[in-house]
C-alpha cells in the first residue's frame, strides 16, 4: 500500500476548473498548491516540497511542455498533464519529455483520480521489492525509475518498455520480432520497423556512456539486440 503524497501542485489558468479540482483533492486528503500560471508555480516548486504536479500545457504566460523540460532537469517528481491539448503529436511529446501520464479534456474527476492513484503505485516505496543492479544502472521494478551512477534517467513510456524487456532478459539474444509482438502500450499504439530502431538508439543515448560504442545493447546483425552485461537482482 502506497502514503499520499503530502504536496501536490496543481497548475491550471481556468479558474473555475481550478477551484473545482483543488477542492475535491483536498476532499480526498491531499495538501493543493493552486497555481493560475507559470510564474505562481514555479514559486511554489522552488520554496515547497512538492510530490506530484498536475499541469496544462496551454498557459497565459507560457507554456506547460516547456516547464516539464526544466523540471526533469533537475527534479523525477511525478507529473500529470492535464489539458486540451488532443492530437497525438502533443500526448507523444508530453510522454517524451518525461510526463508520468497525460490526460486531455473533458475529464471527470473519477479518471483524474485513477490516473493519479496509479502514478502514486508505479512509485511507492522506491527499491521496495528488490532492484535490479547491471554495472552503474540501477532499476526498481516497482517504481519503474533508472538511475545511472546515483543520478535519475528520464525514460520516455517506449524506453522504458524497451529497458524492461532487456534487463528481465539478459544476454539473450532478442529477435526484432520478439519486440515488436511483445511491445505496445494499452492505447494499442504497437511498434513498427521504423519505431523499434529510432528507440533503441534513443535508449542507448540515456544509459550508454558512448551510444556509438555501447556496452549494454548491441547489435546482433541481422537479427537483433542482445543485452550484453549482467544484472543482478536484490
Amino acid at each position: 500500500m502506497y502514503a499520499l503524497p503530502t504536496n501536490i501542485l496543481l497548475i491550471e489558468d481556468d479558474e473555475s476548473l481550478n477551484r473545482g479540482i483543488t477542492f475535491k483533492l483536498q476532499r480526498e486528503g491531499f495538501h493543493v498548491f493552486s497555481a493560475n500560471c507559470l510564474r505562481e508555480g514555479r514559486a511554489v516548486f522552488k520554496k515547497e516540497k512538492i510530490d506530484l504536479i498536475i499541469l496544462d500545457v496551454g498557459l497565459p504566460d507560457g507554456d506547460g511542455f516547456q516547464f516539464c523540460r526544466e523540471i526533469r532537469r533537475t527534479s523525477a517528481v511525478l507529473i500529470i498533464f492535464l489539458t486540451a491539448c488532443v492530437e497525438e503529436v502533443d500526448i507523444v511529446t508530453g510522454y517524451d519529455l518525461g510526463a508520468d501520464d497525460y490526460i486531455t479534456k473533458p475529464f471527470s474527476f473519477m479518471v483524474l483520480m485513477s490516473k493519479i492513484n496509479a502514478v502514486l503505485r508505479r512509485t511507492a516505496k522506491p527499491g521496495a521489492g528488490g532492484e535490479i543492479r547491471c554495472c552503474d544502472l540501477t532499476y526498481y521494478p516497482k517504481t519503474m525509475k533508472v538511475y545511472k551512477n546515483g543520478e535519475a534517467v528520464f525514460l520516455s513510456k517506449t524506453e522504458c518498455k524497451l529497458f524492461q524487456y532487456f534487463i528481465n532478459n539478459p544476454q539473450q539474444v532478442i529477435a526484432k520480432e520478439q519486440f515488436l509482438n511483445q511491445l505496445w502500450d494499452i492505447e494499442g499504439d504497437f511498434l513498427n520497423e521504423s519505431t523499434l530502431p529510432v528507440n533503441i538508439r534513443r535508449l542507448r543515448e540515456k544509459i550508454e556512456d558512448d551510444p556509438s560504442q555501447p556496452k549494454f545493447i548491441k547489435t546482433v546483425r541481422g537479427v537483433g539486440y542482445i543485452w550484453a552485461e549482467r544484472c543482478l537482482r536484490e
